[in-house]
């Protein structure tokens, strides 16, 4: 599209819906090359020649043992696997000769670049010091849980893990470089988003996992019994996608002695969103109101039940803490209570709508395009969902012509429209103010550009497109789109 494909577009501050944006949902690690190198530029020069102006990704920290981002050693590091060795050769940061492992261990660098590397030790340290110690120990013990480590360990005696961070200086010390330097690239693509004029739309997992070390160094903030484990855990009742609900497995959150604290722990950590991302997606938003609490001696979640959380209070705080609006779009999804949307609604917060979820139920159901919202986020489907092809093949020859109904009934499309793009469409007419397509859907893709199938162990959390995806003709439709309806913020 020559020069005005590649112009540079200043960002304003600008709360989530206040524009009428079209966006992609896509995974760092879907990209071609699955990390922060090169490709994510390429990307990034896609989405500006398309007129995407927002990208929306999982969650960045370290998975645990299914890969899964939404069950991470920490919430506030970013997975080492991101971290792109394309990006370490600069002489201006590094002796050009020391090799890749080293420079990753931080050996090599330059004096401006320790100085930098010291500054985000001191601005982190809130959680760095105890992650990287995690990390270490973890390394030592094999990969066991922290609930199998030596009971010094486990239990944080403070000599004995002094004793051990000096035994392992250089190990904990390569941790925190390789902290800074994930930290480091991840502020350039943000930069380069910014200066194409593409705002970052981040994920906030509601519960952390059991495993990590924000439950190994905030023991008191969780429900656990005298060992470290789990009393109840997290998930949802039977849904949509599961016949015996969903047991994520995650401690739940002790709320009495956060709200006692101040909720401290979540002021640091939604400091640390707010700063990588310019919105942040606060994943099952409604456990802010109530949460699914499962003992922990089940195998399923079908035997749980709802129990109050106080969703009011924390997210007062954290508006008293940030000065006011936050940047967050609430996951409403599921099972949701007039509760939850009073307290979205109370904070001004976006909801979701999922358009896979619209055409199976009455007149009522809030995910039908006649039913939508200005103050929300539409999708074609989430990371959560098949693709869109995928979902259609799956449904019957009266569902597909029913779906043909609405959308030219509530929209005035076309029956002709082929499948994916009558639902892209749709999303695309929606008069949600932001409409989010996830990257395989505006591939085309059928059930192998899935990403992930709740409920299921393996499989997930792999998918990858194509560098030559990202066609100048995609852009071209993609932009199309854009303009169609009104979708360029400019």
């Amino acid at each position: 599209m020559g020069k005005e494909s590649t112009k540079e577009k200043k960002i304003l501050p600008e709360m989530p819906c206040a524009l009428r944006r079209a966006g992609v949902l896509a995974p760092v690690f879907s990209l071609p090359s699955g990390d922060f190198g090169p490709s994510v530029d390429q990307f990034l020069t896609f989405m500006n020649q398309s007129r995407l102006t927002v990208w929306q990704v999982l969650p960045l920290g370290p998975p645990l043992m299914d890969g899964s981002p939404y069950q991470c050693a920490s919430s506030f590091a970013i997975n080492p696997a991101f971290l792109s060795d394309a990006l370490l050769l600069n002489p201006d940061d590094f002796d050009p000769i020391a090799p890749i492992r080293e420079r990753r261990a931080g050996q090599g660098a330059l004096p401006s670049l320790l100085a930098e590397f010291d500054e985000f030790c001191r601005a982190s340290s809130n959680w760095l010091d105890d992650y990287a110690l995690f990390i270490v120990i973890k390394s030592h013990e094999q990969g066991r849980s922290w609930l199998e480590w030596r009971p010094v360990w486990r239990d944080r005696d403070p000599a004995s893990l002094e004793a051990f961070a000096q035994d392992h200086a250089k190990a904990v010390h390569a941790v925190k470089f390789e902290q800074f330097l994930l930290d480091r690239q991840w502020r350039r693509i943000v930069t380069r988003a910014h200066e194409l004029g593409v705002l970052i739309y981040g994920d906030l997992p509601i519960f952390v996992a059991g495993d990590s070390a924000d439950v190994w160094a905030n023991r008191a903030f969780f429900q656990l019994d005298e060992r470290g484990l789990p009393t109840e855990v997290a998930g949802v009742p039977p849904d949509y996608f599961s016949a015996t609900g969903q047991r994520w497995g995650n401690p739940l959150f002790d709320w009495s002695r956060m709200a006692a604290d101040g909720f401290s722990w979540w002021k640091q950590r939604m400091a640390r969103h707010i700063d990588m991302f310019d919105w942040v997606r606060i994943d099952h938003f409604r456990g802010l109101a109530a949460y699914w609490s499962i003992p922990a001696q089940c195998d399923t979640a079908i035997d749980g039940r709802w129990v109050e959380a106080p969703g009011a209070a924390l997210l007062t705080a954290l508006s008293e803490a940030f000065g006011g609006d936050l940047p967050i779009i609430a996951e409403d999804l599921g099972v949701i209570t007039e509760d939850v949307t009073a307290l979205r609604k109370a904070f001004g917060m976006p909801g979701m709508l999922i358009l896979q979820f619209a055409f199976d139920s009455d007149d009522d159901n809030p995910y039908l395009p006649a039913n939508h919202h200005p103050d929300s986020v539409v999708y074609t489907g989430t990371h959560d969902n098949d693709t869109t092809l995928g979902w259609w093949q799956s449904l019957s020859p009266d569902a597909q012509a029913h779906m043909y109904d609405v959308l030219a009934q509530q929209l005035n499309l076309s029956s002709s429209e082929p499948m994916p793009m009558a639902l892209l469409r749709a999303a695309m007419a929606s008069v949600a103010q932001l409409a989010i397509i996830p990257m395989a859907d505006w591939l085309g893709c059928d059930s192998s550009g899935r990403i992930n199938t709740p409920g299921t162990p393996t499989g997930n959390w792999t998918w990858q497109f194509e560098r030559a995806d990202m066609s100048a003709e995609l852009s071209k439709r993609i932009r199309a789109l854009v303009t169609e309806y009104q979708r360029d913020p400019d």
